[in-house]
């Protein structure tokens, strides 16, 4: 079930999502060293909440599980984040960091597509090295600065492509809505070997038995089904990064993004050719 962010109190949310820095030094604090704790922070304590999460995944994580591995009580944690709706939208935010930057197009040209592919690849893979990240609705953004320069960045590379405002606003949909789909199937792929004990490649062997024996007549059904199938490059396989099955997807992820570039490219040309305004430029 997807989690929806913005719950908390939405004026403290949104003054620690914007202040410039935690309100102590120690950004690093709370490990278990000799001598003195070092101070607390609200870096501090997003940064070992993205730890847990990573490592747990959202069901994990608690101000108590934070805490915990900060070497501080529940209670400690109060003093900078409110409480675990606030705390989220903070993680949520902090990730998206990964990706901030300049606007990844240059605003004219045909580097748009490029610029586009990049910010695609590098999304994907924040994606897949917090999944946690993809529980979290994008119905309703948590409007950090990290967060909106991750848009911005996709919205500086589409200004090469001259698109008016509302095929702007169903493009950009349209690709974030790709991307984490994507990356939803891999994660929800290596997921699901950890928590059943049984790799794709075994489950894919015993139903296929099973379809044999119960729906003998199933490539007569369904042979595009077949057909389909039997383009795959390799073999699914679970669990481990560099696996053959997680190389087809990285495969199968850059050609459906061509393909949709091909419909932007398309889209804009027709635009061009009507001669009307593109969406401004920022």
């Amino acid at each position: 079930m997807s989690i929806i962010a913005g719950q908390g109190d939405a004026a403290v949310s949104m003054a620690l999502l914007w202040a410039r820095s935690g309100d102590t030094e120690g950004g690093e604090g709370g490990r278990t060293a000799p001598g003195p704790k070092p101070a607390l922070s609200v870096d501090a304590v997003v940064a070992a909440a993205i730890e847990v999460a990573d490592a747990e995944t959202m069901a994990g994580l608690s101000m108590r599980t934070v805490a915990e591995r900060l070497g501080r009580s529940s209670m400690a944690l109060y003093t900078y984040v409110p409480g675990k709706a606030e705390l989220l939208d903070l993680m949520y935010d902090r990730v998206h960091a990964e990706l901030s930057g300049p606007p990844a197009g240059d605003g004219a040209g045909e580097d748009w597509r490029a610029a586009v592919t990049v910010w695609a690849g590098e999304l994907r893979a924040l994606c897949l090295r917090h999944p946690w990240v993809l529980q979290v609705s994008y119905a309703r953004p948590v409007l950090g600065p990290h967060e909106q320069a991750v848009l911005e960045s996709l919205l500086g590379a589409l200004d090469g492509a001259g698109l008016p405002p509302r095929t702007l606003r169903a493009v950009v949909s349209s690709l974030f809505h790709y991307v984490r789909g994507s990356a939803r199937t891999a994660a929800e792929s290596g997921r699901a070997a950890t928590a059943t004990g049984v790799s794709d490649a075994e489950w894919w062997a015993g139903r296929s038995a099973l379809l044999a024996e119960f729906a003998p007549d199933f490539a007569a059904r369904f042979p595009r089904s077949v057909r389909l199938a039997a383009e795959s490059s390799s073999p699914r396989e679970g669990g481990g990064s560099g696996t053959a099955w997680e190389r087809e997807q990285d495969d199968v992820f850059a050609e459906g993004l061509a393909v949709l570039l091909d419909g932007v490219e398309a889209a804009a040309q027709r635009h061009r050719a009507t001669g009307a305004p593109a969406a401004p430029a920022r």
